[in-house]
């Protein structure tokens, strides 16, 4: 098996991927190859005392900047680290993609590069939340910020699916994002794709409110890439205030400082449970091959994390399911 690293994607590229890579690739007998100006690479793993021989580097002279237009990706920056490894990956060159890039450069370059599945209308981005009881998947998460019924219910077979392979759920707990439980709440956009996912093959269990999610009510949550990506940015900033204001509360004067050493082993529970590291990334759902999008700001903890999930999701056949699924779904007359 065969992982390409994009080496210049995230805040912290490239030493913190270099890093994650060398120990993935001891950790899991994967071949890594890293993707980006291999003199720069090269440079990096020399100036930290890192043993890159086992690594294999695949020159890619540019960066696509988050800042530029995403379509670039396939025009002015063919060359960038993300657009080669793509390249690679659509020619069979390697069985996994993972980068900590510009999230909009890494959906176009997907659609147009690696491919979508066959029958599906879109890309996903599917981001695994923690809550109280257990992980939970939420898609759509940032990719598309305008969707159609059928779209949500191909979320809803993907993210299904993937919980199942790769987080071992058995009949995952699918609902769907809305302002209200009763069938008749949201926009048409929601009541449509409510009626949809009644007659889908899954385990469907109505409307959730966001303020339940936490609660770990169900393994899946669809919705558009807007409205999901606004849900995830707000689960994120009250996951850092909550512990900041725990590791405030338990500093605060000797009394608490004594406090805290007693709860030590379950403040680092908590904070394991909160760390974006431990998930690694963000699968692309939809796509003809994985593709996985790391954190922005990712260490070599979050990359070892995204080239763990990036195996598993090779080893597991989820975009076999996958394609699977829409057919059976389209022999059914079920509307995908």
């Amino acid at each position: 098996m065969k992982i390409i690293i994009d080496a210049f994607g995230g805040d912290n590229a490239p030493l913190e991927v270099i890093k994650g890579s060398i120990k993935a690739r001891s950790d899991f007998n994967a071949d890594i190859c890293l993707v980006g100006d291999e003199e720069k690479i090269r440079k990096c793993a020399k100036d930290n005392s890192l043993d890159i021989s086992a690594l294999e580097i695949r020159h890619a002279p540019s960066v696509i900047d988050i800042c530029e237009e995403p379509t670039e990706i396939i025009k002015s920056r063919s060359d960038c680290s993300m657009a080669v490894g793509m390249k690679m990956l659509a020619n069979g060159e390697g069985d996994a993609f993972v980068s900590a890039g510009s999230t909009g450069a890494l959906v176009v370059g997907a659609t147009f590069i690696v491919k979508r599945i066959k029958g599906i209308k879109r890309a996903a981005l599917a981001t695994v939340l923690p809550t109280r009881t257990k992980p939970l998947m939420l898609l759509d998460a940032g990719a598309n910020s305008d969707c159609r019924p059928e779209m949500l219910v191909q979320f809803a077979v993907m993210g299904s699916i993937y919980m199942n392979k790769i987080m071992s759920v058995d009949k995952p707990k699918v609902m769907l994002a809305n302002i209200g439980e009763e069938a008749s709440k949201g926009r048409e956009l929601e009541i449509e794709t409510y009626n949809l996912l009644e007659t889908a093959p899954l385990n469907f269990c109505g409307n959730v409110e966001a303020r339940e999610l936490p609660n770990g009510v169900c393994d899946v949550v669809v919705t558009d890439g807007y409205t999901g990506n606004i849900m995830l940015k707000l689960y994120e900033g009250l996951g850092k205030f909550f512990s900041s204001e725990l590791k405030e509360m338990l500093l605060d004067n000797f009394k608490s400082k004594i406090a805290a050493l007693l709860l030590l082993k379950k403040v680092k529970h908590f904070r394991k449970k909160m760390d974006y590291t431990e998930y690694g990334g963000a699968p692309l759902l939809g796509t003809s091959k994985p593709v996985i999008k790391a954190h922005g700001s990712s260490n070599a903890k979050a990359f070892y994390n995204a080239i763990r999930q990036a195996c598993r999701f090779t080893e597991t056949n989820v975009i076999g399911e996958v394609s699977e699924s829409l057919l059976k779904m389209k022999e059914n007359k079920n509307t995908v």
